[in-house]
C-alpha cells in the first residue's frame, strides 16, 4: 500500500496542540515553540506513541529545515556520515536551524555508529540540532545520553483514561471521514488492546475497515478447544505448528493469550515444573508493553516454554 493511502500518514497531527499526549509533555513541546528555540533532544518510549510525530511538528512549528533518517534502515556508518554532512554542512536557504530527526537510533551500532554520531552532533553545533527517537534509552550510549535532553514518553495511570478518550474522538473522526461503519464498543475495545500504541490501533482500523465496517466480528477470542491445539503443539514440541497458531492468533491480545496459558498450567503441566513456568510467562508478559513485535516476543515465548518446562 502507497504511503500516500496510509491513515497514520494522513492523519498525522501537524502541530503539538493536535498530538495526544499527557498534560506535562504538551506543555513541555508547548514551551519549545514558544522560546522559538530548541535543543538536542532524545525521545524515549515504546513503539506508535508519538514520538516521531512530535519531532516532526516540533521542526515544521519552527519552521526549521529538516531531514528524517531511519537508524534501522540507514544506520550503516558511511550512510549516516554522507546524509548528515551533506545536510549539516550547508546554512539553511529560509535562515532558521536545520534538525536531523535520527528514527530509532537504538538500532544504530552503540560500538562504531553510535560513537561517530557523537562526533556530528559536536562537529556541527552552530549550524544544526539533532533530534533522536528510540523505545530503550538503555541502548543509547552515555556519551550521547549527556549532550541531549532526555524526555520519556511515559502515560501515568491517571493520563492513561484521558488519553483514551482523546484516542476514541480521534479515530471516530477518521472513520467517520473515510465513510466507514462502527460499532462504538468495539473500537473501545481495539483501543484498550493496542494503547498506548496508536500507530497500531490506526494500522489495525484501516486493515479491519476493508469490508467498509468495524463490528464485532473482528473481535476474536481465544476457546479452550484453540488454546489446547496451542498446548499440543508445545507438548509435541512441534516448533512449525506452534508458530503457525501464533500467525493465525495475533488478532488476540498477547496478554490475554499469556493468561489464558497461565490460567491453564495446573490442568497441563507437571506440578514440579510450574514455577518456573510462571517466571517465563511473566517475563514475556512484562516485554510484551515495549516490544516492537509481538509475533516475536509471543514465539519467543511458547519456544521457551516447550524447551523447558515439561507437560503431562
Amino acid at each position: 500500500m502507497s504511503i500516500d493511502f496510509l491513515w497514520v500518514e494522513e492523519y498525522r497531527p501537524k502541530t503539538i496542540d493536535d498530538c495526544i499526549l499527557p498534560q506535562s509533555l504538551k506543555t513541555l513541546f508547548t514551551s519549545f515553540v514558544q522560546k522559538g528555540e530548541l535543543s538536542n533532544i532524545l525521545l524515549s518510549g515504546p513503539p506508535g506513541i508519538g514520538k516521531t510525530t512530535v519531532a516532526k511538528a516540533l521542526c515544521d512549528q519552527l519552521n526549521c529545515d529538516w531531514i528524517m533518517i531511519n537508524g534501522s534502515e540507514e544506520g550503516g556508518i558511511d550512510v549516516l556520515r554522507n546524509k548528515i554532512k551533506n545536510f549539516a554542512s550547508t546554512v539553511s536557504l529560509s535562515g532558521g536551524k536545520k534538525v536531523v530527526i535520527l528514527d530509532e537510533a537504538d538500532y544504530l551500532n552503540p560500538q562504531s555508529t553510535q560513537p561517530a554520531l557523537r562526533g556530528f552532533v559536536e562537529e556541527f553545533h552552530k549550524n544544526c540540532r539533532f533530534i533522536l527517537t528510540c523505545n530503550f534509552k538503555n541502548r543509547i550510549i552515555e556519551p550521547l545520553h549527556s549532550r541531549f535532553s532526555n524526555i520519556e514518553f511515559r502515560i501515568s495511570p491517571k493520563d492513561k483514561g484521558k488519553l483514551a478518550t482523546k484516542l476514541f474522538e480521534r479515530v471516530s473522526y477518521i472513520l467517520k471521514e473515510q465513510n466507514i461503519e462502527y460499532e462504538e464498543a468495539v473500537v473501545a475495545e481495539l483501543i484498550k488492546k493496542h494503547f498506548p500504541d496508536f500507530r497500531k490501533l490506526i494500522n489495525e482500523l484501516q486493515r479491519y475497515s476493508v469490508s467498509g465496517k468495524i463490528d464485532a466480528g473482528i473481535l476474536v477470542n481465544i476457546s479452550d478447544e484453540n488454546l489446547k491445539t496451542l498446548l499440543s503443539h508445545l507438548k509435541g514440541k512441534d516448533f512449525t505448528e506452534m508458530r503457525k497458531w501464533v500467525v493465525q492468533n495475533l488478532d488476540n491480545d498477547p496478554v490475554k493469550i499469556f493468561r489464558r496459558i497461565y490460567d491453564s498450567m495446573y490442568e497441563h503441566l507437571q506440578p514440579a515444573t510450574i514455577p518456573h513456568a510462571v517466571l517465563i510467562i511473566a517475563d514475556y508478559q512484562y516485554k510484551s508493553a515495549f516490544v516492537a513485535d509481538q509475533e516475536v516476543n509471543l514465539v519467543a515465548c511458547l519456544t521457551e516454554l516447550m524447551s523447558q518446562v515439561k507437560f503431562k
